[in-house]
């Protein structure tokens, strides 16, 4: 891959990023600022320490950056759970976002072993490689 659009993390990240901003919007939720400060910079943040992660192409960094995405996603999914609790969000839609939140993390925490797997590789070098096969 070439471009960190082309990652499905970074675009299931990007959908959670919306639906997040539009559940923020109506009611007694929009009101909470510092609430709706918290959970949209979190959401936010998942997309850009992707983004940031795999621009440089070094897999140490992007393992890095998507450990900082990972950790991004659970505290999305800890503000929900506030937002739940105080009725900003209906049963449902805190059902949906968690939801999406939850496969966003599983996602990344894939990526993040894939990429592992990589730098392992990288770090012993082709002649590594060469062994497996």
């Amino acid at each position: 891959m070439k471009r960190f659009e082309e990652l499905i993390a970074w675009q299931k990240a990007r959908a959670l990023t919306k639906a997040i901003l539009q559940a923020t919007k109506p009611g007694e939720f929009s009101k909470n600022y510092s609430l709706v400060s918290q959970i949209q910079r979190a959401a936010v943040s998942i997309m850009a320490n992707i983004a940031e992660g795999f621009e440089p192409n070094r897999r140490t960094e992007f393992h890095q950056f998507l450990s900082i995405a990972k950790s991004s996603s659970a505290e999305v999914r800890s503000h929900l759970y506030v937002a739940l609790d105080v009725g900003y969000l209906k049963p449902q839609e805190f059902q949906l976002l968690h939801d999406q939140a939850d496969e966003v993390g599983r996602i990344l925490g894939g990526l993040r072993q894939t990429v592992a797997k990589q730098r392992g590789e990288a770090l012993r070098g082709p002649e590594a490689l060469s062994k497996k096969h």
